[in-house]
């Protein structure tokens, strides 16, 4: 089964960004079969061995000078929120892997991408 990027669009809600794609096969005529919206959730984070300037920055000016003595280090990481329509979880997770790898969404050599499917709506 090929999976394929039938539409694509990004909106906002509550200040939010989100990106709303429906992935799923399709028939001759471009119908959508999937019927399920997911909830999805990508984290791309730089991999540990790899220095994080902004966490870093973060860390030392914001937190140790306001005296969050408690926090002992701060990684960044970007977030995408997606809402994928797929046949299954299943079929989310792999089209969403497939999309950040064949689009280059994060850099495998420095960096490790989590997908996590929240829920279906």
């Amino acid at each position: 089964m090929t999976i394929n990027i039938i539409d694509f669009y990004f909106t906002v809600i509550n200040s939010l960004p989100i990106i709303k794609i429906y992935l799923s096969s399709y028939n001759n005529l471009g119908i959508l079969l999937g019927n399920k919206e997911f909830n999805v959730i990508v984290i791309i984070e730089n991999k540990s061995f790899i220095n994080d300037p902004e966490g870093e920055t973060i860390y030392h000016d914001l937190i140790l000078k306001n005296e969050y003595n408690s926090i002992k280090s701060v990684r960044t990481a970007k977030v995408l929120k997606l809402i994928v329509n797929a046949k299954n979880a299943v079929e989310a997770r792999l089209s969403v892997k497939k999309m950040c790898e064949d689009l280059r969404i994060f850099n495998p050599i420095v960096s490790n991408c989590h997908i996590n499917i929240l829920s279906d709506k």
